[in-house]
């Protein structure tokens, strides 16, 4: 059974531009646009406070210590896979495979 969703008719652009800091800058007087995403996408300031967040507080590999830093650092990382898991609909979090590439 599909579930019927209501959808958003238009975006509020202003408002997605200002969650993105690298968007308030201009070049060559002109507010800056990015379509290089192939290459490289820019990233929200709630990306960008979490990656800080994990740098300075528990930057750490994912199941390979035993400390506390590797533990909470785990921990992060499967609650993200739990937050995709409901978001996606998933039936089990392993289904939900992050990979790490370049940040």
């Amino acid at each position: 059974m599909i579930k019927s969703v209501a959808i958003q008719e238009g975006l509020d652009i202003v408002d997605i531009r200002r969650q993105f800091p690298v968007l308030s800058r201009e070049v060559k007087g002109k507010p800056l646009v990015y379509f290089d995403n192939a290459a490289t996408s820019q990233k929200p300031q709630i990306v960008l406070d979490a990656l800080m967040n994990y740098y300075t507080g528990y930057n750490a590999n994912i199941h390979r210590g035993i400390h506390t830093l590797a533990e909470e650092a785990t921990a992060a990382f499967e609650a993200t896979r739990d937050t995709v898991k409901q978001f996606i609909h998933a039936a089990s979090r392993e289904e939900i495979i992050i990979y790490p590439g370049y940040y």
